[in-house]
């Protein structure tokens, strides 16, 4: 073992809270606390680093380092977050030291005989995992991209090879993208950590989704969830607090509207945070929820926040440093702080910040909040209080070949050389090619394509006309090999059949949005737009003007031509009125 004083300049600053030196080249905090050693071993890595394909190779490589470990008494465990990595371990001194050896053993050499039977064992937790209000938050604010990818499946768990994972680890897990903790005097003597060279890769830039915020989504009845990213601070972090109380004292208390009323501010990278904040409510109480929360938002805008409600998150925050073992007990957010790049405080530093912290600041963050807002609501929408809806649709489509739907003669998709696009009464859905995150495929011909901005279009042969070979073809050639992920043969019940049709009933903007292969809901209009009353009556009055052209001008010389280029006129007057009511453009769009 080798170790030696760090010099970094950001270490520095904890001299005298916690002790610090460099194992194997890899920074480690210590600070001592009496009883058994808690040690963390923190990597620079986690699901935003990833892409849609290979989402899910992180926690892989986490679940095979894990795996010589097997069975034992030992309080071990590791956890992939959007950023990060961590394995972690309370024992005693000897067994900390065989825990952390055999990760590091592990990671320098992966069981790869065990890869096939972990992917199994990731997509049985992801089934059992289940789907929180929460989880498709991430994906309408940066896409499926970066930190949305925590909305996704780990498509990786079925296509990632040894050589993928193997790489991945060689380059993410390196004692250059690491940091150590434990909750001891000293580093304790027989450790391994030896781990090849690399570098600290910086937190992903994030995607955006969201051309406008504030916005608001449609979500499930009886929750209603908001998001916002704010810079961290120390104000912000009072603001969370102030907001939870502030809505668990209106909606619970005051209103009667929710069970669950809470707020949370969660460090996403170096710079910024997200701010969270959740309500429940029974069907009949949403409408009052969601009136409630923008009230509350509104008040702490408008800076209407009372000295006692700032004591009191402010007094909370402050207990953080009112233990026994402080060092020990901060080591955790220094060891991430260290490892994204954040400023780290010192108590003293962070008390005197938290002293600092008026009305006023937590007035401009409850702007910024609001300004940078996702509502996802459970109710009619969100308009009235001043907040756009979020892209329910892409902004234009692809040209290409029609393929109308064999359930609903107002949906048409459209197969093109630069991508594809479903056409409904409520909007456009398209995923072009060059924008594809991925797109799975099955043995029967069926392709899902997923968009960067998080846009669906699945293609079900079965389900649309003329969807033939040949036109899956011209996806499978076109869309980048690293974006295939290709799924397990389903059986003939699986496969998807065109529902027997029925006499139409009459239809609502919400039954229309129900009809995109999209990530978004919709309530835009139908297809008999203004353009399509417009051309229809120019298509249905020029023959009646070209007949009596012909009938007045028979004896001309050059009525022939005139009449080749007016019956031209006429079928592009159908053909432009037939793409109008089908896909809105009136040609097949671009």
């Amino acid at each position: 073992m080798t170790t030696h004083d760090t010099s970094a300049t950001a270490l520095g600053v904890l001299d005298g809270i916690v002790r610090h030196t460099t194992v194997h080249g890899i920074p480690a905090l210590f600070a001592p606390r009496p009883g058994e050693i808690t040690a963390g071993l923190v990597f620079r890595v986690g699901h935003a680093d990833e892409t849609l394909p290979t989402s899910g190779i992180t926690h892989l490589v986490e679940h095979l380092a894990l795996y010589h470990l097997g069975l034992s008494d030992l309080h071990y465990n590791g956890a992939t977050a959007s950023t990060y990595t961590l394995f972690h371990v309370t024992g005693a001194e000897d067994e900390v030291v065989t825990y952390l050896n055999s990760v590091c053993a592990a990671l320098r050499d992966l069981p790869m005989d065990r890869l096939e039977t972990e992917k199994e064992i990731l997509r049985t937790e992801a089934g059992s995992r289940g789907q929180g209000a929460l989880s498709q938050m991430p994906l309408w604010r940066y896409g499926a991209q970066g930190y949305g990818l925590s909305s996704y499946e780990e498509h990786g768990t079925r296509t990632l090879t040894s050589d993928q994972v193997r790489h991945w680890a060689e380059t993410r897990f390196t004692r250059d993208n690491a940091v150590l903790f434990l909750t001891a005097d000293r580093v304790p003597d027989g450790l391994d950590l030896s781990l090849p060279a690399g570098r600290r890769f910086p937190t992903p830039a994030p995607s955006s989704a969201l051309p406008v915020t504030p916005a608001y989504l449609r979500g499930e009845d009886g929750h209603l969830v908001f998001t916002s990213v704010l810079r961290r601070s120390t104000a912000a972090s009072v603001f969370a607090e102030v907001l939870g109380r502030a809505l668990f004292q209106d909606l619970r208390q005051k209103g009667g509207y929710s069970y669950s009323a809470e707020a949370d501010y969660s460090p996403r990278d170096a710079d910024f945070a997200t701010l969270t904040a959740y309500a429940d409510a029974l069907p009949q109480k949403q409408d009052a929820a969601v009136g409630g929360f923008v009230d509350v938002f509104a008040r702490l805008r408008a800076g209407r926040i009372e000295q006692a409600e700032l004591n009191s998150a402010r007094g909370k925050l402050l207990k953080r440093y009112d233990v026994p073992d402080l060092g020990a007990a901060l080591l955790p957010s220094y060891a991430l702080s260290l490892l994204v790049g954040h400023p780290i405080l010192t108590p003293e530093q962070h008390r005197a910040e938290l002293e600092a912290v008026g009305v006023a600041d937590l007035r401009e963050v409850a702007r910024e909040a609001w300004d940078g807002a996702l509502l996802q609501v459970p109710s009619r929408g969100a308009d009235w209080a001043g907040l756009t809806p979020a892209p329910q649709f892409s902004p234009s489509g692809v040209s290409g070949t029609l393929h109308p739907s064999l359930e609903d003669d107002d949906v048409t998709l459209i197969i093109g050389e630069a991508g594809v696009t479903l056409s409904t009464p409520g909007g456009l859905v398209t995923v072009r090619y060059d924008g594809c995150a991925a797109m799975t495929t099955r043995p029967d011909g069926a392709r899902c394509l997923t968009g960067l901005d998080g846009f669906r279009v699945a293609v079900e042969p079965t389900l649309y006309g003329d969807v033939t070979a040949e036109r899956i073809a011209v996806l499978d050639k076109a869309v980048p090999a690293a974006a295939v992920v290709p799924l397990p043969a389903r059986t003939a019940e699986e496969i998807p059949q065109p529902r027997e049709r029925t006499a139409p009933a009459a239809r609502t903007p919400a039954d229309d949005s129900q009809q995109t292969e999209g990530r978004r809901a919709s309530g835009s209009s139908g297809r008999v737009s203004g353009h399509f009353v417009f051309v229809t009556a120019l298509a249905t009055l020029w023959p009646v003007l070209l007949v009596a052209l012909l009938v007045n001008g028979i004896h001309e010389p050059a009525i022939g031509i005139a009449a080749i280029a007016g019956f031209a006129l006429e079928f592009w007057l159908l053909h432009a009125a037939r793409n109008l009511y089908r896909t809105g453009q009136p040609t097949t769009p671009q």
